[in-house]
């Protein structure tokens, strides 16, 4: 028996790359999937391809920055295989510009799909969770771009840093209802990640291909899992053969002034004993330069 033998899934953006990949594995699990995915034609083909291998799927196409289309994903499952289990956050864009040359259509396009696609499917299922009073887990999907910070990708950096918030206080708020929410940092060659990174290699050492986006499915299968029910309001990043755990924004140096309001021209002097204390340094940095494994040489 799989870890989601008797569960029921549900997969955004899950035509391609990331998502088919969790799609496909929470199947093999043993789940029944809800596939969304905004083309028809390429979600079509990835529940045909977990039925022809004994699984049990179901479309739902269409925006899951709408709400009608996240609330359905929840109908659809219940109407079809009798109950929600678990939600995995994936659908999302890219629309990489600096932010001098970025139209308001590019931020909202990239804000919409990934943090209103997040709010509307999470809220559509915690609200059937809490009714039903059943548990749940959800995995969504933020990015080391939101976490770092990565050139060109404000849109997209600002939606990742803002899910990777969203699912600990969601964590927080739906622990009293037994659900929980993690949120995973993905790393792998799809066709979204070769726009930003350039042509990825497809093949390591040993024959091991490091990036495949097959590589993230099975921590997400397991973090839908009951085995993962002790786990909640954190951030991982998962590649190749690896799985990382980050932490949160911690205070690493601090300056006072012995009870009594700073003067401004205070800070002239005594600013740069936080930067002595903690290492960092003043100038923009390059964060993503700090990642232990890159698709690309920088």
């Amino acid at each position: 028996m799989g870890l989601l033998e008797d569960r029921v899934v549900i997969v955004t953006g899950a035509g391609r790359g990331l998502g088919r990949g969790e799609a496909l594995e929470c199947a093999r699990q043993g789940a029944s999937v809800v596939v969304n995915e905004f083309d028809p034609a390429t979600g079509s083909a990835v529940v045909d391809e977990i039925v022809a291998a004994g699984g049990q799927a179901v479309l739902v196409e269409g925006d899951v920055s709408q709400v009608d289309v996240a609330d359905r994903l929840v109908a659809v499952a219940v109407e079809t295989f009798g109950q929600l289990d678990a939600l995995v956050n994936n659908a999302g864009i890219l629309r990489d510009r600096t932010l001098v040359k970025m139209t308001p259509e590019e931020w909202d396009a990239v804000i919409a799909v990934h943090l209103r696609g997040h709010y509307a499917a999470t809220h559509a299922a915690c609200g059937y969770w809490r009714e039903q009073n059943r548990p749940g887990r959800m995995v969504h999907t933020a990015s080391t771009s939101g976490i770092l910070g990565n050139f060109g990708q404000s849109n997209y950096g600002a939606a990742k840093a803002g899910i990777a918030a969203f699912s600990t206080i969601v964590a927080q708020e739906m622990s009293k209802y037994g659900v929980t929410s993690n949120a995973i940092a993905p790393a792998a060659r799809t066709a979204m990640t070769e726009s930003a990174y350039g042509e990825i290699p497809t093949t390591e050492s040993g024959g091991f291909d490091f990036w495949a986006p097959e590589n993230v499915a099975p921590f997400v299968a397991w973090l839908c899992s009951d085995a993962a029910g002790d786990i909640s309001g954190k951030v991982f990043g998962v590649q190749g053969d690896t799985v990382e755990i980050y932490q949160p924004y911690t205070s690493v140096a601090v300056i006072e002034n012995d009870g009594r309001r700073w003067e401004a021209e205070q800070f002239t002097e005594r600013i740069g004993s936080l930067f002595d204390e903690s290492g960092i340094v003043k100038q923009a940095e390059f964060m993503m330069s700090k990642l232990r494994y890159s698709m690309s040489q920088r």
